[in-house]
């Protein structure tokens, strides 16, 4: 479905950030990307969905392909409109707008009768009954969880066949966390959604998803099933923090922790 060629990325033509990703997402699959802060993980994301230019980044070399087209140097709009959707960290959603609105404001790349855009918005308020109880709230006023929930009701409302998931779980509480990625599980089981996660909580990435990808300094440094990368000992004790026998390092260990290179062999 989704295929990244030997990408490098640079901001201000001089600050290289990606430096040869490649990977692959297949149809109707969750992979997952991890990697510490300043690894790359949003950059690959922006790379994907056209957003790097708005802050002065650009694809210096390689490919970005959905289904084998290549979509590296089409407009944002357009991207969605071929069907991959990003939702960018922090849940960003539209304040004054109301829940309601934030969910037809989704649907601006699409053609469709307003009736097909009533349907759809139901089907989101079917994942997220949350929302339909607060569809008159300004979005402003709604609960981090709440938002993160908008943001992605937002993005199902351009109909993707790629979702591009940035950290969803940040900043809410660990049962807030289990039902957002519940839901995400649900949508790629029911909707056929292909999924990209960029998460930081690697227990949780590693749980749903079928393949995995570790950054480190803009490349790819370690691939494989999702199942062995949670038995993978680097992955457990510096991403997961547990040590080889299961116990879980203090943070004094883990801030002077020296990843071992067994991974780049």
């Amino acid at each position: 479905m989704l295929r990244l060629n030997s990408v490098e990325v640079v901001y201000d033509r001089v600050i290289l950030v990606l430096k040869g990703i490649s990977l692959e997402v297949p149809e109707q699959r969750i992979v997952t990307l991890l990697g510490s802060n300043g690894a790359g993980k949003s950059t690959t994301l922006k790379a994907i969905s056209g957003l790097l230019k708005p802050e002065r980044g650009e694809i210096i070399t390689g490919s970005v392909e959905l289904r084998g087209q290549r979509i590296d140097h089409h407009q944002p709009e357009d991207i969605v409109r071929l069907g991959v959707t990003q939702v960018m960290e922090g849940r960003r959603v539209f304040d004054d707008l109301t829940t309601e609105e934030n969910l037809v404001a989704g649907a601006h790349t699409r053609r469709d009768a307003m009736s097909d855009i009533r349907r759809d918005i139901e089907a989101v308020y079917g994942y997220f009954p949350r929302l339909a109880q607060r569809r008159a709230l300004k979005a402003g006023y709604l609960s981090g969880g709440e938002q993160q929930m908008l943001a992605i009701g937002r993005a199902l409302m351009a109909r993707p066949k790629v979702m591009l998931l940035d950290e969803p779980s940040l900043g809410l509480a660990p049962l807030l966390v289990e039902e957002i990625f519940e839901i995400i599980q649900r949508l790629n089981r029911e909707e056929k959604l292909t999924v990209l996660l960029v998460e930081q909580n690697a227990a949780m990435a590693l749980t749903i998803a079928e393949h995995g990808y570790v950054m480190e300094n803009g490349r790819i440094v370690l691939d494989g099933p999702a199942a062995s990368l949670r038995e993978n000992a680097d992955v457990k004790e510096f991403y997961l923090g547990l040590t080889e026998v299961g116990a879980r390092k203090s943070y004094r260990d883990f801030k002077h922790y020296r990843r071992r290179k067994r991974w780049l062999s």
